[in-house]
């Protein structure tokens, strides 16, 4: 495998596209689009990572691209514990306005896989926060390394996009690993009584750049 030095930061190994295939997506409320979903040869990490390129990414100077961690329990099963899923609604309708790529990252619970975020939820049913109970366990805060996805927009040419993310690291270490992002555009706020105190943390613990002004007072005991 390769490694370049893309825009003079990180040495990063390269990555080829492995597969591109055309899949019609349905949402819940009926919403359809066309997307290419790929598959990469090369990842750092080795998981079965796949990017939904959406619309046109060559219509606009800088693509729009989402980095979206997935969540099994909000983007299937419609958790309102946290905003995963309508994040990821919201998400591919945009970026096939504007044309651009999801990429669709299997790091469940911020990293932690599945299981600890579930062990993770009866933390924060019993007082903590989000960031509190990964810490409780002995687990990272926020494990998510973005090298994958460097590798990924390498691969697929997209070197300048805008990221849609409210999430500053995200954006910090796409520029780290090389990619020159032109800006950030925040999602919408994605709020219901179940996952206020999950919103204000990443705010508040993260910066998140989340607008939660004009919601209702935090939950004492929700996730």
């Amino acid at each position: 495998m390769d490694a370049v030095l893309s825009a003079g930061h990180t040495l990063l190994a390269s990555a080829s596209v492995r597969t591109r295939v055309t899949i019609p997506l349905r949402f819940a409320d009926g919403y359809e689009v066309t997307a290419d979903a790929v598959t990469f040869h090369g990842l750092a990490d080795g998981k079965e990572h796949v990017a939904f390129v959406l619309g046109d990414p060559t219509a606009a100077p800088s693509p729009l691209v989402r980095l979206h961690s997935e969540c099994l329990t909000g983007d299937v099963f419609g958790s309102a514990r946290c905003d995963c899923g309508p994040q990821l609604r919201e998400a591919v309708e945009r970026i096939t306005a504007t044309g651009g790529v999801l990429l669709y990252l299997r790091q469940e619970g911020r990293g932690i896989g599945l299981y600890n975020k579930l062990d993770a939820y009866a933390l924060q049913d019993a007082g903590l926060d989000t960031y509190e109970a990964n810490t409780a366990l002995g687990l990272p805060e926020d494990g998510r390394d973005y090298t994958a996805a460097a590798q990924m927009l390498t691969a697929l040419g997209v070197a300048e996009p805008d990221l849609l993310t409210n999430n500053p690291d995200k954006a910090r270490q796409l520029r780290d690993l090389g990619i020159s992002v032109t800006r950030t555009v925040p999602t919408g706020v994605h709020s219901t009584p179940s996952n206020l105190r999950y919103l204000h943390a990443k705010a508040q613990h993260t910066h998140h750049t989340i607008d939660l002004s004009a919601t209702a007072t935090v939950p004492a005991l929700v996730g």
